[in-house]
């Protein structure tokens, strides 16, 4: 059956937004799974996805810089880099290694993590996608 294209967009539309609300219930992966990968010891690695509007390139290079920098300076701090995607320029990706969890985790309390965010907040085009990560040997 063809249905007419503002009916096919509604529909389309609805159950996008039906999936969005279901997809926690359906799969409740993130917190719990995230806590039991918590609680191993060792080096925590770090990667995080930042993607904001091009026309927020420049700015969120200049808050990466100095986010780096004083990231890099904190307790416990093993690595710090940003990349940028060669294509998508505003394509940005952060890649930390840590001691451990709690040295993570106290990095995240820092007023100018707090702050990079903040400063990032309005020129992101999606949430940021962090991922931790263990070693495997």
């Amino acid at each position: 059956m063809m249905l007419p294209r503002p009916l096919k967009m509604i529909l389309v539309g609805s159950c996008a937004a039906l999936l969005g609300w279901l997809a926690p219930i359906v799969f409740p992966v993130s917190a719990s799974a995230q806590q039991k990968a918590e609680t191993r010891s060792g080096p925590l690695y770090v990667v995080t996805y930042v993607d904001v509007f091009p026309n927020f390139t420049d700015e969120t290079l200049k808050a990466l810089r100095q986010f780096s920098m004083d990231s890099r300076k904190d307790q416990g701090s093993v690595r710090f880099e940003f990349l940028q995607d060669v294509v998508r320029t505003n394509h940005f990706s952060i890649v930390e290694v840590w001691q451990n969890r709690q040295a993570y985790d106290a990095h995240l309390t820092q007023q100018h993590s707090k702050l990079f965010r903040e400063k990032i907040q309005p020129g992101l085009g999606s949430p940021f996608d962090e991922r931790l990560y263990n070693l495997v040997q």
